[in-house]
């Protein structure tokens, strides 16, 4: 997890988890980001980022068309064939499209730099779609992954800096651990979401920037929103900073465990 820094003299760097993390509960954030007291995954959490990270990296040779080699992993291996097969039209050597692999984009707002990395993107004449792999089976609350930070951000971003409208923008999340084959879930954009996503934004840089020079010029806490001891997740582990005797939330493994917050490997 990266710390909130300068992105450069003058911007700090912002990614979709410090968005939902921000938008869940302010004073999480700024244990994890201002404070850097988050505690590391435990060993079965790391295993399984490691996996989604040599996931990822062999996508990126994919797509650069790269030769994998051996693969010392059968479920990677499995993983990894089944979702080529599933995405064929993207291999193909006549495509008539251009894609590029691990895709950075950043906007400037106000004092912020929000930065996005896309798995895949491909674009032709008329639209431009991100895809996203997601090493674990497709969820059954999909309202969530619609909703989230990691899809709003991203189509945000490209519908800023790119030539497209958000009427030929879409995001597509690939599950691919799923129990019997390789889902998909293809989410379209619109203005209206776009004006949407604005606000929203705008609202919540403006809160930021505002405990931000508190914490910072008068050492006031980020405040925590309404009705956070019944539904913040984070709420018992805050608590017990202060009552060592209740045992703190794996705050990590709700992170792993959500599907808007990727702890920004992509």
């Amino acid at each position: 997890m990266n710390s909130l820094t300068p992105a450069c003299d003058f911007l700090i760097r912002l990614s979709q988890s410090h968005l939902t993390l921000l938008e869940t509960c302010p004073p999480q954030f700024q244990k994890v980001f201002l404070e850097q007291l988050g505690s590391p995954p435990n060993p079965q959490q790391q295993d399984a980022l490691a996996w989604g990270s040599r996931f990822h990296l062999l996508m990126q040779q994919k797509a650069l068309g790269l030769p994998w080699g051996a693969i010392a992993d059968p479920q990677l291996e499995r993983s990894l064939e089944k979702l080529i097969e599933a995405s064929s039209e993207l291999w193909q050597t006549n495509s008539p499209f251009w894609k590029e692999a691990e895709h950075t984009r950043t906007l400037a707002i106000q004092n912020y730099l929000l930065s996005v990395i896309y798995d895949l993107l491909v674009i032709n004449e008329a639209s431009a779609q991100i895809l996203d792999w997601k090493t674990y089976a497709m969820p059954q609350n999909l309202d969530k992954v619609v909703s989230n930070w990691q899809t709003r951000l991203y189509l945000y971003v490209l519908a800023e800096i790119s030539p497209f409208v958000p009427e030929q923008l879409s995001m597509t999340y690939w599950f691919v651990q799923s129990p019997e084959q390789v889902q998909r879930l293809t989410i379209p954009y619109s203005p209206s979401q776009h004006q949407q996503t604005h606000l929203d934004l705008m609202r919540l840089l403006s809160q930021l920037e505002t405990w931000r020079t508190e914490y910072l010029h008068s050492a006031i806490a980020f405040p925590h929103r309404p009705d956070c001891a019944v539904t913040c997740p984070y709420f018992s582990s805050l608590v017990s900073r202060s009552h060592p005797q209740n045992p703190p939330n794996d705050w990590q493994k709700f992170l792993a465990e959500t599907p808007e917050i990727p702890l920004d490997n992509g």
